[in-house]
């Protein structure tokens, strides 16, 4: 990281405070882990990032989803602008764990005085700035807890996040369905121990990989959005997961 080989100092952690852009054009306030898991060398990066990376997702991007959520319903911010998780996406490279936290999603909105100061008092109280204990951090909470890697669902993954709402759920990388480029074997999909192409073993190796180191002592299981997905392309996700050791948990494995 630039800023190590600069100073000398040791960066613990990155909080990026952004602008969010949608489609939809909607007002939001989000949170989220970064990284481009399913990428592989050659295809491109328009958002930053480098293939086959993601950055240890930050601690606290679960507390601090739920304490924006507070925050914003305390301050009449809510329902107009929507509070929520993002799944893991773009750049920059950093190797601290990292987390974004967004205002979306035009430029009508992020000049908006009442959503920065939102975003400000997350930080503040976040950080302990004003004297208060931390939120979100892992070093003093991490006996035998348990984190979410959330694998599967579209971009702002609700079926993760509505665990992710209750108090004392630790969240991971939330890979959407877009970062599990599974190719579609055709008639064969129905055989059993299907051999099933594409960057979604990778994508998971390494969103699992990040989020335990992340999480030193945590127990990283994954919770599945099974909607999302074709019964093939669950199972084959299952095996896989399996064949890696990783757990399978339950929404009431979290809470």
């Amino acid at each position: 990281m630039r800023w190590e080989e600069t100073t000398g100092e040791t960066v613990d952690e990155v909080i990026f405070l952004s602008k969010h852009t949608a489609a939809s054009n909607r007002p939001a306030l989000t949170v989220h882990p970064i990284g481009v898991p399913h990428l592989t060398e050659g295809d491109q990066l328009p958002v930053g990032g480098k293939p086959a990376w993601a950055a240890p997702p930050n601690p606290r991007i679960g507390p601090w989803f739920r304490l924006l959520k507070s925050i914003a319903d305390s301050q009449n911010l809510t329902p107009e602008f929507e509070v929520t998780l993002e799944a893991t996406h773009h750049g920059p490279v950093t190797n601290a764990p990292t987390m974004f936290v967004e205002i979306g999603s035009t430029e009508e909105y992020w000049k908006r005085q009442d959503a920065a100061q939102a975003i400000a008092l997350l930080v503040w109280e976040g950080l302990g700035l004003g004297g208060g204990d931390a939120v979100g951090d892992w070093s003093r909470n991490c006996f035998q807890q348990k984190i979410l890697l959330g694998i599967g669902g579209g971009h702002y993954v609700p079926r993760h996040m509505d665990i992710v709402r209750k108090d004392g759920v630790w969240v991971g990388h939330l890979i959407a369905g877009y970062s599990l480029p599974m190719e579609d074997p055709g008639p064969s999909k129905s055989q059993a121990n299907l051999e099933v192409g594409g960057t979604w073993k990778q994508a998971i190796r390494v969103a699992f990989d990040t989020t335990r180191a992340a999480f030193p002592q945590g127990e990283v299981l994954a919770h599945l959005d099974n909607k999302s997905f074709k019964g093939w392309q669950r199972n084959a996700i299952v095996g896989f997961l399996a064949e890696q050791n990783i757990k399978v948990g339950k929404p009431s494995d979290f809470c």
